[in-house]
């Protein structure tokens, strides 16, 4: 029984540093969003937009067992962060320097009033939400059942995991993404080492789908299984530790704006 709140307890850290890193670029982007418009009018719009989208990811967290039981939205949710994680990757590797993001975004936001930039902040947000749910519930499936029972249709240990990554998604994007932004300068291939976590998320919800009863490629408890378990966070610390340590420039290289 110790073993499994270990286990639990070992996967919400690793959601809430997966959640850091990403929550930096979200910061930036929401930051930007709002670059427009003047000091008080830009915290408050970040403010109320963070806060609308509180309520729809607190919505979206209720379609948590619908991804956890249909093996077609398992397959669906594995193409799309494994397109996601591998897009930013060989974009990192081989994209064109110096794109100007930043600046199409703020040319889309210019002259725009208070209230319209509230909602693009908050569909913003709500946006890196589908990539972190996903994410989390990929996961989440990966670990054994608890002894709590389920909720919604999904293991209410289950569920509490995906919650809680959720939940810290948005507060590390108001209160600690300028810590992570600022980390990310001193190591910018931690960028795309957590799009490359992402990947490998995804291909631990490929297992879970392809061990479904339904398809049967893999058996059943291969997910579960020790050797599997091993494997997945083996290569997950890996990646890690190639993002920490490498070298600017080298494998993992971030791409400047």
């Amino acid at each position: 029984m110790e073993s499994i709140w270990l286990e639990y307890t070992w996967t919400l850290l690793i959601l809430i540093g997966l959640e850091g890193l990403l929550s930096a670029d979200n910061a930036l982007v929401l930051a930007i969003i709002a670059k427009h418009l003047p000091k008080e009018e830009k915290e408050r719009a970040i403010k109320y937009g963070i806060f609308m989208a509180f309520a729809f990811r607190f919505i979206a967290l209720f379609a948590i067992s619908f991804i956890a039981n249909v093996w077609q939205i398992q397959a669906i949710g594995a193409a799309y962060l494994l397109y996601l994680g591998l897009k930013h990757v060989i974009k990192a590797q081989f994209g064109k320097e110096n794109e100007n993001i930043e600046e199409d975004l703020k040319e889309e936001t210019t002259g725009k009033g208070f209230w319209p930039t509230v909602g693009k902040i908050a569909l913003a947000d709500l946006a890196f939400a589908i990539d972190s749910i996903l994410a989390a519930v990929a996961l989440a499936l990966g670990l054994p059942n608890s002894p709590i029972g389920d909720f919604g249709g999904m293991d209410g240990g289950k569920f509490i995991i995906v919650v809680l990554g959720g939940i810290a998604g948005l507060i590390l994007i108001k209160y600690a993404a300028t810590w992570f932004v600022k980390l990310l300068e001193k190591r910018p291939a931690l960028e795309t080492t957590a799009y490359a976590i992402v990947a490998w998320v995804g291909v631990k919800l490929a297992v879970i789908t392809l061990a479904h009863k339904e398809i049967g490629v893999l058996p059943h408890h291969f997910p579960h299984s020790t050797s599997w378990t091993v494997t997945f966070y083996g290569v997950l610390v890996a990646i890690g530790l190639l993002g920490w340590f490498a070298p600017e420039g080298k494998l993992l290289k971030k791409n400047e704006s």
